[in-house]
């Protein structure tokens, strides 16, 4: 009897679990509380179908352009131009690299990046910490070669840039309090508070399960 009761114990959670991880997958914020949603798409991606895409109820799309001071993400002038031809309001993402000088990096964005002033404001993703630079980096100096950055592609965009922070990124140098940015935070499901003040945008999952796209979607509501 005690087995039949384990055993049924552990069916329960496998099946629970099983629905969790489904939901969680296929999780979306309610439209009404965030009635402007969206997803960040690079070549990561593969193939998307940005009719589609948009028919799920995308409003907007983030499209990676460039990292570091060199790297170029290859799928984006075809994503940046399937996306407005979608009828999508677009904007081109740069993941920052501390060990790399600042006015390389704004190069790299500004010449993969068009100046127009139709797109949205810039975002610029903080993830990758100094700690692993083959050459000391100083919070001081992550933090003023940062601002660099930041008013070179602002130069360019004309917009101020929107901030894309981490958890780990934010306990590390708390550039969240240094640097007056709108933010975007990284949580699934649950509403980030990590910055310490209030966010414009929000990753909700970073792997929604579609047929849109090959991988799960990074899927981003905007602050009402």
């Amino acid at each position: 009897m005690m087995w039949r009761v384990l055993g049924a114990a552990l069916l329960l959670a496998i099946v629970a679990g099983a629905w969790g991880w489904w939901h969680l997958r296929h999780w979306t914020p309610e439209r009404a509380i965030y009635p402007l949603q969206g997803v960040e798409i690079g070549a990561v991606d593969g193939d998307v179908s940005w009719p589609a895409l948009k028919a799920i109820g995308a409003d907007f799309a983030y499209i990676d352009a460039s990292a570091s001071a060199f790297a170029r993400d290859p799928g984006f002038v075809r994503n940046f131009e399937a996306a407005k031809a979608a009828g999508m309001q677009v904007g081109a993402l740069h993941r920052y690299d501390p060990c790399q000088p600042a006015g390389t990096q704004a190069a790299n964005f500004v010449t993969t990046v068009p100046r127009d002033a139709r797109l949205l404001p810039p975002a610029v993703e903080l993830d990758m910490l100094a700690d692993a630079c083959p050459v000391k980096v100083s919070e001081a100096r992550v933090e003023s070669e940062l601002m660099t950055f930041l008013n070179q592609v602002e130069t360019h965009t004309g917009k101020p840039v929107i901030l894309k922070v981490t958890p780990a990124f934010q306990s590390r140098y708390s550039i969240a309090h240094k640097l007056d940015r709108n933010l975007w935070l990284v949580q699934d499901r649950l509403e980030p508070g990590y910055a310490g003040r209030p966010w414009t945008m929000w990753t909700a999952n970073h792997a929604l399960a579609n047929e849109v796209a090959q991988g799960g979607l990074r899927w981003v509501v905007v602050l009402p």
